[in-house]
């Protein structure tokens, strides 16, 4: 490409062939041995666009054997050096490029243009991962700047950019010291009292760092430096309450959550590229309140909660911050109570209760927590309420209570949930003896299959006992509840015929097939069964025995009960009007 532009260029400048001939070797075969020629003349800015394009030709030739041509020709155009094209064709040869650029840079020191050098030495380092040999450049970089070689404008936002996506890469692996050393070196290219958005959101920036690093002191004066010139930004007054609430200074919590909650309803406050619909300025009371209580600041929590509930349009967003809080304070306040009452029966019926509600708020906690640690140290926390719950329910059983526990089932339900997504050794013995519990209700069962499928616990084939134990219970009564069958008969069969797994062993297949007769026997005694079930065993029934058929399982896929429920089912409902087109075709 490089070439074709010189030979356009040729014939408009006719004086300066035999200069562009001297430097070139003769085609088609270059002439290693050529020379340059470096004539003493004046350079026009044509000359040097000339000299310019046979560098990166040399470049793009045979860069080994004609770098020191490529930077002769280059001390040719000293005059109006550029660097872009170079660039590239740096960075698709860093390897050999490399020593070449610096080369480069210190032989055009003097240039307006060099700082797009410096500009790509450091981002090569980086790439590199060369990071403390880039400090050492931009540190020369700054040393040059305050020494009067300043950057120009432009060239300085670029390096600022490269600095911040360092510092923010750093932050989000949790290197804040590594973060913080990135964010300063940006700002000490500020000159003195200079201050505008960027530099208020770098300074909060660094105030995050100092944050994570407990420098809280270093971070305040960091937040104040953003304050002078952005005092009404959301984000420069969640940072200042972080760090009152931090210090433990309530008084100055609160006079920040007002700040907060004044920034709240000022738009202009508010960074656009930042504050979207699931992080909008309300979100920043729920995590004040939030961040309130995990320290200890109920009170600031409560005026956050209340500033929440007169500014928030989303009622679910209100709700569930005012859920957060009454959990918290459940799990805080109850444990401590409850060992505060003396040993009498009364008494001893509400420390079970405040146990109880501890255990759910911890089980709740843990349900929506985001890390696997966290959640371990909820559930197992919930799991000590719940036994604290069974001792003081042994000793009222002692004292010669015999009535009916109301707590009971969700104790019981509580800690199966526990163990099992705990994956704790005690949850065996503990089904088995639920297993030969006479009064069992099915819903109990059927809520002992979810837990035993809900994240993390992963349980099926305890999953199907109790929803087997389930059908069985329905078929058992009077009435079947035909809703209710329905919907445990299908996770039963989901359960134990998925989808990616049609072409079952033969006895998992009997099982299944057994399954399917009694849904039969229900569909045949009752006009109520819900249709959108029925249609659904028929495609269940219809793609299993296609798979096997396609598995050359001729006897497994057309079963005399499938025979039979086909018949039922087209000759008693739907007379043959369910289309092929929905169940397939076999």
């Amino acid at each position: 490409m490089c070439v074709q532009r010189c030979k356009d260029l040729l014939p408009r400048l006719p004086r300066v062939v035999s200069v562009f001939k001297a430097g070139c070797p003769s085609p088609p075969k270059p002439c290693r041995k050529g020379s340059l020629l470096l004539p003493d003349f004046h350079l026009d800015p044509d000359l040097a666009k000339v000299l310019r394009l046979l560098a990166n030709t040399y470049l793009d030739w045979d860069w080994p054997w004609y770098q020191d041509k490529a930077l002769k020709t280059l001390n040719l155009a000293k005059e109006a050096p550029r660097f872009s094209y170079l660039h590239m064709c740096l960075l698709a040869r860093d390897s050999v490029g490399f020593d070449f650029l610096k080369t480069v840079c210190d032989r055009f020191e003097s240039s307006a243009d060099v700082g797009k050098g410096f500009l790509l030495h450091v981002k090569l380092l980086l790439q590199r991962k060369e990071d403390q040999l880039a400090k050492k450049k931009v540190e020369d970089i700054l040393t040059a700047h305050h020494a009067g070689k300043e950057l120009p404008p432009q060239i300085l936002s670029w390096l600022h950019t490269i600095l911040w996506d360092r510092a923010a890469q750093n932050f989000e692996a949790q290197n804040y010291f590594e973060a913080l050393q990135w964010y300063n070196y940006s700002l000490n290219f500020y000159p003195s009292g200079q201050m505008d958005a960027d530099f208020a959101k770098l300074q909060r920036n660094r105030a995050s760092c100092y944050i994570h690093l407990k420098q809280l002191e270093k971070a305040n004066a960091a937040v104040k430096e953003a304050e002078r010139f952005d005092a009404a930004n959301i984000f420069t007054q969640f940072i200042i309450f972080k760090i009152a609430v931090l210090r433990d200074n309530t008084e100055e919590a609160l006079t920040a959550v007002d700040a907060l909650e004044k920034s709240v309803g000022n738009s202009a406050a508010q960074e656009k590229e930042m504050v979207k619909e699931e992080n909008s300025s309300t979100a920043f009371l729920t995590f004040a309140a939030q961040f309130a209580l995990e320290n200890g600041q109920q009170d600031v929590a409560r005026r956050a909660l209340e500033y929440l509930s007169q500014h928030s349009q989303d009622l679910q967003q209100v709700l569930t911050a005012l859920k957060v809080f009454i959990i918290h304070l459940c799990s805080t306040y109850f444990p401590q109570l409850s060992q505060l009452c003396p040993s009498e029966k009364t008494v001893l019926t509400s420390q079970k209760a405040c146990l109880l509600m501890v255990a759910a708020a911890d089980l709740e906690l843990g349900r929506s927590a985001s890390e696997a640690s966290q959640q371990t140290e909820l559930l197992s926390r919930a799991l000590e309420h719940i036994q604290g719950c069974k001792e003081i329910s042994n000793v009222l059983k002692l004292a010669g209570d015999g009535s009916k526990d109301p707590t009971e089932n969700l104790l019981l339900l509580y800690e199966i949930e526990a163990r099992a997504k705990l994956h704790d050794a005690g949850l065996t013995s503990l089904l088995e003896s639920v297993w030969e519990l006479p009064q069992l209700e099915t819903k109990i069962l059927e809520t002992i299959a979810s837990v035993a499928m809900e994240h993390p616990a992963h349980y099926p084939d305890i999953a199907k006992k109790a929803l087997r134990k389930a059908l069985s219970l329905y078929l058992q009564g009077e009435s079947i509840d035909v809703a209710k069958f329905s919907k445990c008969l299908h996770s039963f069969i989901n359960l134990s015929l998925p989808d990616e797994a049609l072409s079952t062993d033969v006895c998992s297949l009997q099982d299944i097939w057994s399954t399917f007769e009694v849904a039969l026997r229900v569909i045949s005694h009752s006009v109520k069964y819900p249709q959108v079930e029925i249609l659904w065993l028929m495609t269940k029934a219809w793609n299993t025995g296609v798979s096997q058929y396609k598995e050359g399982m001729y006897i497994r896929a057309c079963p005399p009960m499938k025979n039979r429920a086909a018949r039922t089912w087209n000759e008693e409902r739907y007379s043959g009007a369910v289309s092929r087109s929905v169940l397939g075709s076999s």
